[in-house]
């Protein structure tokens, strides 16, 4: 399984990253792939940008040393009924959003809670990604968050760093298992990512990868594998009318 697209890459931007945009493609060049997605930190995260920075994201050449570059935001869930960080007419612009929850911007809770939230997070037109869920900070009931992804359209992140053993976001392997397992179940699409902070992290998935490989998913539900695929499944979203 070849992987072209890595669609969670940070930059200088997101306040704790340490790369920028032309470095993180050009390592992309160097490895093989085609694709990249700058995903900063929405404007709720101490350190990250303000929303001008994704108005102006179009001023970002679509080539950087032949690598297309995807211009994206990772949004942050700012509470427990699952509101992001940034407006819909940001969001709009941009060619893919990731939603997250994290501990910087909303203290952990309860699992229901942090299900509710990212189910009607999910629910947002716009959002088309759900990032690192069953991260290890943020306990949820995968089963339901994973048929809410199928009902909405929603594409599944398998993030390397939360199988990272030197990662702060290490929560072993067994969440992922389960994670990838219902995904399977449920037909839901997935992206492999590397949630990269420097450059060189850029396409690294080789934790990931080997959870994907062991529980024999198809090619065609990893969409890092075909930009075409990734395209499709966004758009599929954001055409998609959610009952309010």
């Amino acid at each position: 399984m070849k992987f072209v697209l890595d669609v969670h890459c940070h930059t200088f931007a997101s306040g704790h990253a340490y790369s920028s945009i032309t470095e993180n493609a050009a390592h992309a060049a160097s490895i093989g792939l085609t694709h990249i997605g700058i995903a900063d930190h929405g404007p709720a995260m101490p350190g990250g940008p303000h929303f001008y920075y994704f108005g102006n994201m179009q001023i970002v050449p679509d080539y950087i040393h032949g690598v297309r570059v995807l211009k994206g935001a990772e949004v942050n869930i700012i509470n427990h009924v699952g509101a992001v960080d940034l407006e819909d007419s940001y969001l709009e612009r941009l060619d893919f959003t990731i939603a997250s929850l994290h501990r910087g911007v909303v203290p952990p809770t309860h699992a229901a809670d942090h299900t509710f939230a990212t189910i009607r997070a999910m629910e947002n037109r716009w959002v088309s990604i759900l990032g690192h869920p069953a991260d290890g900070f943020f306990d949820i009931d995968i089963e339901a968050v994973v048929a809410a992804a199928a009902q909405t359209h929603t594409i599944i992140e398998i993030n390397n760093q939360t199988l990272n053993p030197i990662s702060f976001r290490y929560s072993g392997d067994e969440p992922q298992r389960r994670l990838i397992q219902f995904c399977k179940e449920y037909q839901v699409p997935m992206v492999v990512s590397s949630d990269s902070h420097y450059h060189t992290q850029v396409g690294e998935v080789t934790w990931a990868m080997a959870l994907i490989k062991e529980a024999d998913i198809p090619e065609s539900q990893i969409l890092n594998t075909d930009p075409a695929l990734f395209f499709a499944a966004i758009n599929r979203k954001r055409e998609l009318k959610l009952e309010e």
